[in-house]
């Protein structure tokens, strides 16, 4: 008979890793395949309008790329459009998610109202946006300024990475003030009655009891919309095209005109690349700093 470690492994039979094999290859093909052709690809001479000039290129590409002003441009959008988003979202999606955690009338469908616009489609979301909201003469905001005898705006001309940020902060604020909402959930209400009665107004209470307990899931938040936000694309695409100019190019809209407009494939995997090593060092430093507050 075999016996049993306490390790879950059995001596004189299958172990857990051979069991765990087939799983772990499948992932192991599934993520290195790609990420090994497109570094191989972004060392070589390789666009698909000019098919005489191939070869090994080195790392030409990247040279290409690092001097190029456009690549410059494009991550600090990036970096904008995530810091900005981050921000709206977290500070709003904290103070709906103490708003809804107060008892009122029609609670249950505000809160349904309110996290309903994290299941739209990024595509139509911006669609909506751009042709309902944001349109220069038929937008709900162009009536809303000639109600008030102001000129309307153009936004997507006059602002345009302003523009992409409400969207994307629409359709993200949701996401937040559901996890924030779940984690309310959890505050203890005895210590609040306490600080109460303890003369604690309001303010001191959200300072100093909500907003440490919402410290995890605040963190926890900020992690997996910055994985997401980095990769924005649709509302681009939909809304301003990367335009005008630069003024709403992103790395990966950037990636995309390198790769689907200039056909370079070289080009466009090298900034494949660049953008791997700068998620996977966003990622070490979100998932540290989770780490550390569930620590605490």
């Amino acid at each position: 008979m075999n016996k049993t470690r306490a390790s879950g492994r059995t001596v004189g039979g299958l172990r857990t890793l051979s069991l765990q094999a087939p799983a772990v290859t499948l992932l192991l093909l599934w993520m290195i395949v790609p990420l090994g052709m497109t570094i191989w690809f972004s060392l070589q001479r390789y666009n698909l309008l000019m098919p005489g000039m191939s070869g090994f290129a080195g790392v030409e590409n990247y040279e290409y790329l690092l001097t190029d002003p456009a690549l410059w441009s494009a991550m600090g959008t990036t970096l904008l459009l995530v810091g900005w988003v981050l921000a709206i979202t977290v500070v709003g999606g904290t103070l709906l998610a103490v708003l809804f955690q107060q008892e009122f009338a029609g609670r249950g469908i505000a809160r349904v109202l309110a996290i309903s616009p994290f299941f739209v489609m990024p595509t139509v979301s911006a669609l909506v946006w751009k042709n309902m909201m944001m349109h220069p003469s038929n937008g709900v905001l162009a009536w809303l300024a000639e109600s008030l005898g102001l000129p309307a705006l153009d936004w997507f001309s006059s602002l345009p990475l302003t523009s992409i940020i409400i969207i994307v902060a629409w359709q993200w604020l949701p996401f937040a003030l559901l996890i924030l909402l779940t984690a309310m959930q959890s505050l203890d209400e005895d210590q609040v009655e306490a600080a109460r009665m303890d003369g604690a107004g309001p303010i001191a209470i959200f300072f100093f009891i909500t907003l440490p307990h919402l410290k995890r899931a605040i963190s926890v938040v900020i992690m997996i919309e910055m994985i997401f936000l980095m990769t924005i694309f649709a509302e681009i695409f939909v809304t301003t095209a990367g335009g005008p100019g630069l003024a709403t190019t992103n790395l990966a809209y950037l990636i995309y005109i390198r790769a689907l407009l200039d056909f370079d494939v070289g080009i466009a995997s090298a900034g494949g690349v660049i953008a791997i090593i700068l998620a996977n060092i966003v990622a070490i430093f979100l998932v540290r700093m989770v780490a550390r507050n569930l620590e605490e």
